[in-house]
């Protein structure tokens, strides 16, 4: 059975909402799109590198889909990030959609019927781990119903105030091991977290 991986930029205070520009997601008059580009430097690169090291299928929701979908076929091939172009344009992205249409990126295939059902049945086939970037929504309901075995959360310095949280009060109550962690030259903390179990409780009298 494979796993499922979610990497994801969060605030002090737990917002995810249009951490790389301002034209992500300005919905609810956000203001703060963009929030993580001063803190962008080789250690984050490094992680992301480590990410896509390993074989992996991309899980994406919609509004993450669409914004990878209009940059990564188009990176030339003298940048800097042809590499993350190649693997992202090659590998197979599952979408977590309900429009209609065909989904152009090659290699790309909605998902169907309930979110959770097809998750976990795409958790049970042979093949290479389910890597998810973003997709706050998706993420959302992936956590309630308990089917990410793996947070890798990039801890940014700063406190929004508002916007889209990632963590709501229907996430299924699961304890975790910390994995790894790492803090980059700007202050961002890179963590690393494991699906272990159940939530224990204990007393100090």
């Amino acid at each position: 059975m494979r796993k499922l991986v979610v990497s994801i930029f969060i605030s002090l205070d737990g917002v995810i909402q249009a951490p790389g520009g301002p034209t992500e997601d300005a919905s609810g008059d956000f203001r703060f799109g963009g929030w993580i580009v001063p803190y962008a430097d080789e250690a984050i690169g490094q992680h992301v590198q480590s990410l896509l090291a390993q074989p992996f299928e991309l899980l994406l929701g919609r509004r993450t889909y669409d914004i990878f979908a209009s940059h990564w076929p188009h990176v030339p091939a003298d940048s800097k990030s042809r590499g993350i172009a190649d693997v992202f344009n090659r590998v197979s992205k599952h979408v977590a959609t309900h429009r209609s249409g065909a989904l152009e990126w090659r290699n790309s295939h909605a998902l169907t019927g309930e979110l959770a059902d097809a998750v976990r049945a795409l958790k049970r086939e042979e093949g290479a781990n389910l890597l998810t970037f973003g997709s706050g929504d998706t993420v959302r309901q992936l956590l309630a119903a308990g089917l990410v075995d793996e947070l890798c959360l990039l801890i940014y310095p700063v406190m929004l105030g508002r916007g889209k949280r990632l963590f709501g009060d229907d996430a299924l109550a699961s304890a975790f091991t910390l994995a790894h962690s790492a803090r980059t030259p700007g202050g961002v903390l890179v963590t690393r977290y494991l699906r272990d179990g159940n939530v224990r409780t204990g007393t100090f009298e």
